[in-house]
């Protein structure tokens, strides 16, 4: 079987893709690695997106998303995509299969960056997260370390607050990154604080983490903070280890024009993955619409050229 379009990832941006590519009843296939939704399944209020007067639970979104695609028919896929190959029919190769399509929508997303200092990896799951919204419950009377100062950090600190004991947000630059409705929030929480011109140096403890050794960039004195858990949100890696023949920039996002149309004709990209200004869940789908129809504009004109 030969699809219409593949769709590598199934965030909003390819939710999206596979909504109006399947609507205009292309054969449409969504490939996913993990589950629907991706960063947004685990943000606990998504109050930004039109429509949504008093906001909505990242996951429940993700949900109605998926829901709608396969409405309209698309397939949906759990596998990992190792590998795309150009040519007159295009191939995305999964750890499992290979499917072959006349295009490509590349819509992987990215992944959380690490801070990559001494003690992170051994606390991974055991005292370092990623997650507010997944992990805040172990915290509740508890000092936790948010490390950010953007929108997510202090999202997820304001989620934080309503289980620990105190939140301490750790910033390296000497004002806070993040909306200023965010920061209203933020300055009538007393038990949320905030260490400016400071990055974390180590993280320290036996069984589970005692303390974090924190350092002012001004004056490169070291501190030691006593908390028990570190929520880290300083930032994303776009997924693209997989993509070995489309041009990036210099951070690793893919290079589109906007229609979505990366360096080879056929394959597109769309969302986080791709070098834009604003990455969120709004500019995401509409990204991801913009995909699906260039794809359907590369099909019709191919099909006309063969016949």
């Amino acid at each position: 079987m030969v699809y219409d379009i593949v769709i590598i990832g199934g965030g909003p941006a390819g939710l999206s893709a596979a909504i109006y590519a399947s609507r205009a009843r292309l054969k449409t296939l969504l490939i996913e690695k993990n589950g629907c939704g991706g960063q947004i399944t685990v943000t606990d209020l998504i109050e930004n997106y039109p429509g949504f007067n008093d906001g909505i639970n990242g996951f429940d979104f993700a949900v109605k998303l998926e829901a709608q695609a396969r409405d309209f028919g698309a397939e949906i896929m759990y596998d990992e995509v190792t590998n795309v190959e150009n040519g007159e029919v295009k191939k995305v190769i999964t750890v499992n299969a290979t499917y072959e399509t006349q295009t490509i929508i590349v819509a992987a997303g990215t992944s959380v960056k690490k801070m990559n200092i001494p003690g992170e990896p051994d606390f991974i799951g055991k005292g370092v997260s990623f997650c507010a919204t997944c992990d805040a419950p172990f915290y509740r009377s508890k000092d936790v370390l948010v490390v950010g100062g953007g929108d997510s950090a202090i999202q997820e600190a304001l989620y934080l607050s309503k289980f620990a004991k105190n939140v301490i947000v750790i910033h390296r630059r000497n004002e806070l990154r993040t909306a200023k409705i965010l920061q209203e929030k933020i300055a009538s929480h007393t038990n949320i604080s905030i260490i400016y011109d400071s990055v974390p140096k180590e993280i320290l403890g036996k069984d589970s983490i005692e303390k974090v050794t924190i350092t002012n960039v001004k004056t490169n004195k070291d501190t030691d903070l006593k908390v028990d858990g570190v929520f880290v949100f300083i930032g994303l890696v776009p997924n693209t280890l997989f993509l070995s023949n489309l041009v990036l920039d210099k951070n690793g996002y893919v290079v589109t024009d906007e229609n979505m149309n990366t360096s080879i004709a056929g394959i597109f990209a769309c969302g986080d993955i791709r070098k834009k200004q604003l990455r969120q869940v709004v500019t995401a789908v509409s990204d991801g619409a913009q995909a699906a129809i260039s794809a359907q504009g590369y099909i019709e004109n191919q099909n006309a050229t063969t016949n």
